[in-house]
């Protein structure tokens, strides 16, 4: 089998992401949903990014969402919001295909720092960036207003 990695511009291929987002995010309901909140921040900079069978044109096995901001305490960097392989998947190194991939994105794009945060509860993908070395280097906090 082959692989390919290609964004997702189209309403089609963002579609055919969904049965591997919502493994990460199950609060999006449909893939209808998926496509109207990923083109909404595309205003923002984000990018969506698949590694799929058949050189790209097949089932899509893995996904990464980023963007790319300056920040005061980074500099220029790419920030991963989402990255996630399907369950069934895992294992397979798709993870580190687009983990390298992303990692050369922000390379080419000259940033200086590339950053994520995973939920304390996702102890298989701590291990997972562990492993690619990166660092804990700060605590996320949040709230609901």
């Amino acid at each position: 089998m082959t692989y390919a990695i290609a964004l997702a511009e189209s309403d089609a291929d963002i579609a055919r992401c969904y049965p591997v987002i919502r493994e990460l995010r199950p609060h999006i309901a449909n893939a209808a949903e998926l496509v109207a909140r990923v083109q909404r921040q595309r205003t923002g900079g984000y990018h969506l990014a698949y590694r799929a069978e058949n050189e790209g044109r097949g089932r899509v096995v893995a996904c990464g969402g980023w963007r790319i901001n300056e920040h005061l305490a980074w500099g220029l960097a790419l920030y991963v919001d989402d990255l996630v392989t399907l369950a069934s998947e895992r294992s397979q190194r798709h993870g580190d295909a687009l983990f390298d991939w992303l990692v050369d994105q922000a390379r080419q794009r000259g940033c200086v720092n590339f950053h994520l945060d995973s939920g304390t509860h996702r102890v298989d993908a701590h291990r997972f960036y562990l492993r690619k070395r990166m660092a804990i280097t700060s605590f996320h906090f949040g709230l609901k207003p």
